[in-house]
């Protein structure tokens, strides 16, 4: 007897969800939650360990916008893409949150001089990282995708090919140049 592949699983899971069957969207979550918490846990790890929101509730809250949304996943590699760039969503979303109420939230803003201004707090990070990935992205779509699919999503190379219909030898491409423009990006101004 064979042994069900957990990928087809998936895909199959998917397929039947898009076709209404409510139970299928149940049996989806013991198949992706394992992956679903090493993205979260892959995000979270460049984040500071005092950090609020933890990986169980990243993947919780992804997990219910993912079920909420109205998105017909073709696969599993579409669905986790989908999870990556949710989780991102979610975190860039709670950065700017801790820092809107550092800030003295909906507090009127008195301009400071800039010597008196300090460096950015330990949430920046995740929300300079989001505008840089978003500036490549208007620069060059598939450089950013292939990136978040593979840095956020965890995607292998194969999975990204098949997501994105691309070479494996394009996406090695695509992650070298990408990472290169992310680091000259994202190096402070001197």
């Amino acid at each position: 007897m064979d042994t069900p592949d957990p990928k087809h699983d998936v895909t199959q899971l998917l397929a039947n969800w898009r076709s209404g069957d409510a139970k299928a969207a149940e049996d989806l979550i013991p198949l992706v939650y394992d992956k679903l918490r090493r993205l979260a846990a892959r995000q979270m790890s460049g984040e500071r360990s005092s950090h609020t929101l933890q990986a169980t509730a990243l993947v919780n809250e992804a997990y219910m916008q993912l079920v909420g949304a109205d998105i017909p996943f073709q696969d599993r590699a579409h669905f986790f893409a989908v999870a990556a760039r949710t989780m991102r969503r979610v975190l860039v979303d709670h950065a700017r949150g801790k820092n809107r109420q550092k800030r003295g939230g909906d507090v009127d803003i008195i301009a400071l001089e800039e010597n008196m201004v300090g460096a950015p707090g330990p949430d920046a990070g995740v929300t300079v990282l989001d505008e840089a990935l978003s500036t490549l992205e208007a620069q060059d779509e598939r450089k950013a995708k292939v990136l978040e699919l593979h840095y956020f999503g965890g995607l292998t190379y194969d999975e990204i090919a098949a997501a994105l219909d691309i070479s494996k030898a394009t996406i090695h491409r695509e992650l070298r140049m990408g990472k290169a423009w992310l680091k000259r990006e994202m190096q402070p101004d001197d």
